[in-house]
């Protein structure tokens, strides 16, 4: 847990809160908190985590906890230790399957090619079919785990051909240093560090043009919901802020920037590789949450078709009656009105 102010945070909060307006901390929101589980991935949330916004305008106390992957932070979440979270569209299909109390209340990033498969120079994969008989790290019942066997499923190989191997992000970083795995599919800044030494195979922009899109998004209890929607509907509004400034004057995010030294703060990647890493994620507006692509259906629609891929593939045992279920635009239809 990072509780701390440091200076970087007085540079990064400044945009946020000029783009707000919100008023004074509501007395009764004092004492109370909220554990968030994030992830890695080089998104502008860093700068919001790292300015202290959220908790200077809703009186929380917020518990930003590092994990692995997003299989690692929904099983969190299933046993109450995690209230809010950041997870990949396959994890969350996989705990919708599931039937545990979660939504979807925000689309963090359209994946598109932020995630890869990158394959070891000397090894002789120039290809998907070339991974036969070879060691490939990705983490499960991630977004890339979810690409790299739809990549398998139609280049004409199984699970049985290949040699997957279950890694969080900085298992695959370490085994990729020693020579342990051939390829991984994989997000930076991860990513970035293999394919100095690697080539790229696919990316998940190729998938999605075949109907097989990804994004990560941010999922809470249905506890949360009920119990801290105030608070969620302004964090909401902070996360379409911290978008709306990287979208408005992301060309000056440079190495040298104190948006930049968040991210890298918060994420572990080297501040010169986080400008690219951004710029290979989408981010959807405030209005674009709501509407019929993202919240208003399309995520929805994501997550079945997700969940009937992994169930093919025998990840999940059983699909939802309705993944509509499991998507709210409660909290950004909130954050919208004046």
């Amino acid at each position: 847990m990072i509780t701390r102010k440091t200076l970087l945070a007085g540079f990064v909060a400044a945009p946020l809160a000029a783009a707000l307006g919100i008023g004074p901390v509501p007395a009764q929101a004092a004492g109370k908190s909220v554990t968030f589980a994030y992830q890695d991935m080089t998104t502008p949330i860093r700068v919001l985590m790292e300015s202290g916004e959220l908790e200077k305008r809703t009186g929380y106390t917020v518990k930003w906890v590092k994990f692995g992957g997003g299989g690692d932070v929904i099983r969190a979440m299933a046993s109450g230790n995690v209230d809010i979270g950041e997870a990949g569209s396959s994890p969350i299909a996989t705990a919708a399957s599931q039937g545990l109390p979660i939504k979807l209340f925000w689309i963090l990033d359209d994946i598109g090619d932020a995630e890869q498969l990158v394959a070891r120079k000397g090894t002789g994969i120039v290809s998907v079919k070339d991974l036969k008989g070879k060691t490939v790290g990705v983490p499960f019942v991630s977004t890339a785990h979810y690409q790299l066997m739809f990549a398998l499923q139609e280049a004409g190989l199984s699970a049985k051909d290949v040699r997957v191997l279950n890694m969080r992000p900085p298992e695959i970083a370490a085994a990729w240093e020693r020579g342990d795995i051939d390829a991984a599919f994989i997000w930076a800044p991860v990513l970035t560090a293999a394919k100095k030494s690697g080539t790229v195979i696919a990316s998940a922009g190729d998938f999605a043009r075949k109907g097989k899109a990804t994004f990560d998004g941010i999922v809470a209890t249905n506890a949360a919901l009920e119990a801290h929607r105030d608070f969620l509907i302004t964090f909401v509004r902070l996360l379409a802020a911290a978008d709306a400034d990287y979208a408005k004057g992301g060309a000056a995010w440079t190495e040298a920037s104190p948006q930049v030294a968040a991210i890298a703060k918060w994420t572990g990647a080297a501040p010169a590789e986080v400008p690219a890493a951004l710029s290979a994620y989408r981010f959807p507006t405030l209005a674009e949450q709501a509407s019929p692509r993202w919240l208003g259906g399309g995520a929805a629609d994501a997550l079945k078709s997700t969940a009937e891929f992994l169930k093919a593939q025998g990840r999940v045992p059983d699909l939802a009656p309705d993944y509509g279920a499991f998507v709210t635009t409660d909290l950004v239809d909130a954050a919208i009105k004046p």
